[in-house]
């Protein structure tokens, strides 16, 4: 069912679609011995500290135009962060076209919209291989709301807040609202993949697939870096400083990490 924009704010009293974004990206580091696998996980939690993805929060609520009601946030030993805000609406007095098109959301210099009974969470989980050398970095985003815009609007910037080598963003809709007649609105926007909320010259860096259940209002989208430069995955030397031997056994193994994420599975070497 196509509405218009005017059509969709015509609703029996308030909006009770729940929309949420998950948002995960991994960053991923070879690091050989115990003291590089120590600064680097020490690199991480200064760099994503609960200061520093607090502010990031900050950003994803001016840009979905939320107020802040309440911040908790907290720094964990001996690893990882994590932050919970939540938020409330201001009156909304009309709603942008734009915010029913698939198009990339803005970076955080605009306030689109208020929204009414979310909340946005981010957690960061610092891992590494007891045996291969490997470390990862994961950090979790969710952006939960009821109200016109969809959450996906902030994907845009919480894209360029990480770096990141592997992405997998979930976007899903619940419940359901009324139109003045009591028809029931399942959904009340168009949305054919999440791919069409990212930027052009973003899907050009990635592979990407996409696992969307259409019926159900549930999409999936997974991102995998396309280009490897193995200078990019040193914690603590270069490849100048190995054998070429060590390089292709160090990229292989960082090439096998990236694929078991990317497909969710563990992958058997041959």
């Amino acid at each position: 069912m196509s509405l218009t924009p005017e059509q969709r704010i015509e609703l029996h009293e308030f909006n009770n679609l729940t929309k949420s974004l998950s948002f995960n990206m991994y960053d991923i580091c070879y690091t050989k011995t115990k003291e590089e696998r120590e600064a680097y996980i020490e690199y991480i939690d200064d760099q994503y500290n609960a200061d520093r993805l607090t502010n990031i929060l900050k950003n994803v609520t001016d840009i979905i135009g939320a107020h802040v009601l309440n911040i908790a946030k907290q720094d964990y030993v001996p690893q990882g962060a994590s932050v919970t805000m939540l938020v409330s609406e201001g009156p909304i007095d009309a709603v942008p076209d734009e915010q029913f098109k698939e198009s990339p959301g803005p970076l955080p210099d605009t306030v689109v919209m208020h929204l009414d009974k979310s909340h946005i969470t981010v957690h960061t989980y610092p891992e590494y291989h007891p045996n291969e050398g490997i470390s990862t970095f994961r950090a979790d985003i969710d952006v939960s709301t009821c109200g016109e815009i969809s959450p996906l609007k902030a994907l845009n910037y919480l894209i360029h807040s990480f770096d990141t080598d592997i992405m997998t963003v979930d976007y899903r809709v619940r419940g359901f609202t009324r139109d003045t007649s009591g028809h029931k609105l399942f959904i009340d926007h168009e949305i054919n993949s999440i791919q069409n909320f990212i930027p052009d010259e973003i899907k050009d860096e990635f592979d990407m697939i996409d696992v969307n259940i259409y019926q159900e209002n549930i999409f999936h989208t997974k991102c995998k870096l396309k280009e490897f430069d193995l200078n990019n995955y040193l914690f603590g030397k270069k490849t100048e400083d190995l054998t070429e031997e060590e390089q292709l056994e160090i990229t292989n193994k960082l090439k096998m990490e990236m694929d078991e994420i990317f497909y969710g599975k563990n992958i058997v070497s041959k």
